[in-house]
């Protein structure tokens, strides 16, 4: 028996054919992935060429998906450390 018969059992055709679709969709996906961050890229090199803080707008994004309250907690609990340690 070869190889390929001995897979081909472990995997009826239904099985290979739904595997072959979701390795598919996936590639389709990191292709697609890939074409945003190229997207992205070229915003923030607009963004640098327009004067702003790339550095800065990342951190504006990133602070934006979080949720109001859970960023108000930590951002209260950042300042106290801080003012703990005579930072602040």
């Amino acid at each position: 028996m070869s190889g390929e018969d001995a897979h081909s059992e472990v995997l009826n055709q239904d099985a290979q054919g739904r595997l072959r679709t979701i390795i598919e969709r996936v590639e389709r996906l990191e292709q697609e992935k890939s074409e945003v961050m190229e997207q992205i890229k070229e915003i923030f090199a607009e963004a640098k060429g327009g004067g702003f803080d790339t550095k800065i707008i990342r951190k504006v994004v990133r602070i934006r998906k979080q949720d109001r309250a859970k960023r108000q907690e930590e951002e209260a609990i950042l300042d106290l450390y801080l003012a703990a340690i005579g930072e602040i």
